[in-house]
């Protein structure tokens, strides 16, 4: 292999330059993905050697013989996708090292629910380092680097022995299949940029399956005209693991505690993003067929629905009333309005003006949706102000795992 400088000079060819950039790729990005491999196996036996080793050789040869393919097949497309690959790398790789995140199918679904209020609170200096010393400033090089393509034989006969090499060092590693099979999600998430553009691909196949005509349930039938008015109250979840009415050793739950019939149950959320685990609350059976959540159903049976929210990100809500922040607070005024208190505003009104006799109201609050928890309340209700900072972080990594 030619010497480092060599490779860096403005004329390289492309099996150098797809080598090189496999390399940068491997250092830049992948220290998350072997923590986790040295972290779950024994790494002083043969069969720990022998997977780590095959693992930095797959990922050097697979990575670098991807890149080889797309920029034979157009060096535009190839500097495009290469300089698109680094940019995303390095933002991925910074979640992934700040909030112990794993970039699989579920946390792209967090990604592509979120919006600019909740995305740009985590904005930092420490972001622009990654984005400037491992996005940057290698697209830079990527962007003037002239690549001198191969000839069509040497071409195939490259792919060829590439390919053949693979299969052995897939085979070699027969043995440790069933922990590659067991661990295959986590490594999935880790492995840039597979680990996004792979989980993208998966997540916009399963939303095209999920946005199919909805399934109707049998009709409703209401058996009394008594009035009836139903709140259900959803919020972002939280670790019940750090509530001392859960048995946790600190108090983290003084007025709670006080207040009588409060019942609290055993309960874990479907889903790490909104959209998935609303639905999970709203559906007559947890699948992945789309049938008609509660207030689509209801709304269709003549039952008046109200859907009000501070949060965002819900599954397909097909009802006449739906109140988001931005309408609720034309008619809202006061410090409440920049909180979940917002929710109630008019809401007694509203029912009273209602002319029907079943009414249910949904508050989709926004509570503990991060990472900035510590501005979800009022200052007066900062209680644990002490320990804000690290909460913050610790029920970020939570919710990502």
């Amino acid at each position: 292999m030619k010497s480092l400088p060599f490779i860096l000079k403005s004329n390289v060819r492309l099996t150098h330059f797809v080598l090189l950039m496999s390399f940068l790729n491997f250092v830049f990005f992948h220290l998350p993905f072997f923590n986790y491999v040295f972290n779950h196996i024994d790494y002083k036996s043969l069969s720990g050697i022998v997977l780590i080793v095959s693992l930095v050789i797959l990922m050097l040869v697979l990575n670098a013989f991807v890149f080889y393919l797309i920029f034979s097949l157009s060096r535009y497309l190839g500097k495009f996708l290469l300089v698109l690959f680094f940019m995303i790398n390095a933002v991925a790789v910074y979640f992934v090292n700040t909030y112990s995140v794993i970039i699989d199918e579920t946390m792209i679904g967090n990604i592509l629910n979120t919006n600019y209020e909740e995305s740009s609170s985590f904005f930092s200096f420490k972001l622009i380092l990654y984005l400037v010393f491992l996005g940057i400033l290698p697209s830079i090089y990527i962007i003037k680097a002239n690549i001198i393509n191969v000839a069509l034989k040497q071409f195939l006969k490259l792919s060829s022995l590439t390919l053949l090499f693979i299969a052995v060092l897939v085979f070699a590693n027969a043995g440790n299949w069933l922990w590659i099979d067991k661990n295959s999600k986590q490594l999935g998430g880790l492995a840039m940029p597979w680990s996004y553009s792979v989980n993208m691909s998966l997540f916009y196949i399963h939303k095209y399956k999920k946005n199919e005509k909805e399934i109707l349930l049998p009709n409703a039938v209401i058996k009394d005209n008594q009035k009836s008015v139903v709140v259900l109250v959803i919020g972002e979840s939280a670790r019940s693991q750090n509530f001392s009415l859960y048995g946790y050793k600190k108090n983290t739950n003084p007025l709670l505690s006080k207040t009588t019939n409060l019942f609290h149950f055993n309960a874990n959320s479907c889903a790490t993003y909104t959209t998935a685990g609303v639905k999970c609350i709203l559906e007559h059976k947890n699948s992945d067929d789309l049938y008609e959540i509660l207030p689509n159903y209801l709304y269709r049976n003549n039952v008046e629905v109200i859907w009000r929210t501070t949060n965002w990100g819900e599954p397909p809500v097909h009802i006449e009333k739906y109140q988001n922040r931005d309408l609720l607070k034309k008619d809202c005024k006061g410090e409440a309005c920049n909180y979940d208190e917002l929710l109630l505003t008019g809401l007694k009104e509203q029912i009273l003006s209602s002319k029907k006799n079943k009414i249910l109201i949904i508050l989709h609050t926004s509570t503990s949706h991060g990472p900035t928890y510590s501005k979800k309340y009022p200052p007066s209700f900062e209680t644990f102000s002490q320990y804000a900072t690290a909460l913050n972080l610790e029920n970020v990594r939570s919710k990502s795992s």
